[in-house]
């Protein structure tokens, strides 16, 4: 459904034939046509393998189902089949990456398919806790994942997006069947995959995200949320195989440019109050979690239960950050809980300049939006330093840099 849309988007059939060609990895065929999906117009993306091994079949079923009518870009596809694949149809990890390496992708692309597919191994060889070189390499060496990365890499170089946004995803419900048993929706090991990103489950009972798109939409997505402030230029939509009464099984991918000037993130914050700790250890919990990745960290007074006075810690930070800051918070004070919280924040766009002053080189932060310069501040640090060496107050070294910043054309 991915390769669908980004067609649908415009990507050119020959050369997203001419990049998978070039794997030399069997006789398929790729084709494309455009197909109704509960009255939405959509591209199917078909992969027809060759007909000609006669090896003694290896079973392998798994239900493949993604797409959700009601969110703007979902990761995913509906058809449920089964394969039987010959010997010759499974690829080690060797393989795959010979053949990314003999391939017309570039070179960034060719290292971000091979990372794909390790990544993927590496999921299947956690859940089934063996060594990375004895994964049986159903879902990784099957061709149609192959063609599904692969082909991925080489569509979204394509697009160029400076930045890719996904809604949270469908996963489904139900149960699916896979080379190893019946297991719930999600699978094993799109469930790992999908680690940190916000997941719910849907009404229709399929799997709606399979291990290939939740390894796709975790590489290339850069957040998950509401669909961004945007001006539309196009909308591709990317077809399943099932077409369910009253639901549009499509991928809908819209591309356009940013509405808003701003650098949108999302952030975790972390809380906790701490009425019976040493005062002491305050100032080497923050510069700890500081090492650990916050990106701010402040404390302020609370009166808490029984009227005693207490502090709040507020820590603000990456999401892939949280867990490790946890783990910090719960080693290095008296709390005994964490509270936490995603969001999303608006923030300006930043850079450092180095400027030259009578007290030295000053480094100045600048914070701008859409090219426009809305503050500077001198680095606090070169401040003191120039002034500890020369031996003039702090306030003068900090107005001579800003005296030079604008001198210098205050941009």
């Amino acid at each position: 459904m991915m390769l669908g849309a980004l067609l649908d988007l415009g990507l050119p059939l020959e050369g997203l034939r001419a990049a998978l060609g070039s794997l030399a990895i069997g006789g398929a065929e790729i084709a494309a046509e455009r197909v109704l999906r509960a009255g939405v117009s959509a591209t199917k993306f078909r992969l027809t393998p060759a007909a000609d091994d006669h090896a003694p079949a290896h079973a392998h079923s798994h239900a493949h189902a993604h797409g959700d009518p009601g969110h703007h870009h979902h990761v995913g596809d509906d058809h449920h089949h089964t394969h039987d694949h010959g010997h010759g149809d499974h690829h080690s990890l060797n393989e795959i990456t010979a053949a990314i390496e003999g391939s017309a992708l570039s070179r960034a692309g060719k290292g971000k398919a091979v990372r794909l597919f390790y990544r993927l191994a590496e999921a299947e060889a956690a859940i089934h806790n063996m060594p990375l070189e004895r994964v049986h390499l159903h879902e990784v060496g099957a061709l149609d994942s192959i063609v599904d990365i692969v082909g991925a890499v080489h569509g979204f170089e394509w697009l160029a997006a400076d930045r890719i946004v996904c809604s949270p995803l469908n996963v489904g419900s139900g149960m699916v069947r896979c080379a190893h048993g019946t297991f719930p929706v999600p699978a094993p090991a799109t469930a790992r995959l999908l680690t940190g990103v916000p997941i719910y489950a849907g009404e229709v009972a399929l799997e709606m995200v399979t291990p290939t798109g939740a390894l796709l939409v975790t590489e290339y997505a850069e957040s998950f949320g509401p669909l961004p402030p945007m001006r539309v230029s196009a909308t591709g939509y990317g077809a399943g195989d099932r077409d369910i009464a009253g639901y549009p099984n499509v991928l809908r991918a819209m591309v356009g440019a940013a509405d808003a000037p701003s650098v949108d993130e999302r952030i975790v914050v972390l809380e906790c109050e701490i009425d019976d700790m040493n005062p002491q250890l305050f100032g080497p919990l923050m510069d700890g979690l500081q090492r650990v990745g916050a990106l701010d960290v402040f404390y302020a007074p609370v009166q808490m239960k029984k009227n005693r006075p207490g502090t709040l810690v507020t820590v603000v930070a990456a999401p892939e950050r949280r867990e490790a800051l946890t783990a910090l918070l719960f080693a290095e004070t008296t709390t005994i809980g964490v509270r936490y919280h995603e969001m999303l924040r608006d923030r300006l766009e930043r850079e450092v300049k180095t400027i030259q002053t009578p007290a030295g080189p000053i480094r100045v932060k600048i914070a701008s939006r859409a090219g426009r310069v809305l503050n500077a501040s001198p680095e606090f640090d070169d401040c003191a330093r120039a002034a500890a060496e020369r031996g003039i107050p702090i306030k003068d070294v900090q107005a001579m840099a800003m005296k030079a910043w604008l001198e210098s054309g205050g941009c």
